[in-house]
């Protein structure tokens, strides 16, 4: 038992000491002038024991990112409440994402970029939970709001949410980029999109025709 105890206890320093290494070099040097033999040099690990947490440097980019999504959903969740509007909920998930991604916008940056085509490696699934949760939330909560008679739509809810999604998605992105990461800045033209959403453009036939 205590050997056991001993062997987790060493698992998880390295996993720290991994992660650490990685962060740090991603931010001084970048993501795509860092190798993967920097981070184990730097971790004080050899090369096998990297891989074993990420097969490539875009997994080891994500192991470290994974761990603010899933507590940004985490605190995102206890903070929307039925009293609140959807409006003000929506935002409170959204906003809560990000803030998580100014913390460190250079690392940010590189993950948001890779985040497009990533389908494999060890953290993969677990990118991909996290991704999956956000959107089961703001589904839940335009369902809910459909059930409520709060607003009406011919769509359903997922197909609500993931328009939704796929603003903030691009929005952060383009707030990201900019010089001056305000955060009021950034939810308010957050808002201003959300709202085209739920209010409609009420448009006539004619703007519909294909």
């Amino acid at each position: 038992m205590k050997r056991e105890s001993v062997r987790e206890k060493n698992k998880e320093d390295k996993l720290l000491r991994i992660k650490k290494a990685a962060f740090d070099l991603f931010l001084s040097k970048g993501f795509d002038d860092t190798t993967t033999r920097e981070i184990a040099t730097a971790a004080g690990v050899g090369m096998g024991t990297v891989f074993v947490y990420g097969e490539t440097k875009r997994d080891l980019l994500f192991l470290i990112v994974n761990d603010g999504l899933e507590m940004c959903i985490a605190e995102a969740r206890a903070l929307i409440s039925p009293e609140k509007s959807l409006l003000a909920n929506l935002l409170i998930i959204l906003r809560r994402h990000y803030q998580y991604f100014a913390e460190n916008p250079v690392l940010s940056q590189a993950a948001l970029r890779e985040m497009y085509f990533y389908q494999s490696g060890t953290q993969a699934e677990r990118f991909n939970r996290t991704r999956h949760a956000l959107r089961h939330l703001l589904t839940d909560l335009i369902d809910e709001a459909l059930k409520a008679g709060v607003i009406s739509a011919s769509e359903t809810a997922e197909m609500i949410a993931q328009a939704i999604f796929a603003i903030y998605q691009v929005d952060l992105r383009i707030w990201l980029s900019g010089n001056e990461l305000n955060l009021e800045d950034g939810t308010e033209r957050l808002r201003r999109q959300i709202e085209i959403v739920m209010k409609g453009l009420a448009p006539q036939s004619s703007a519909l025709r294909l």
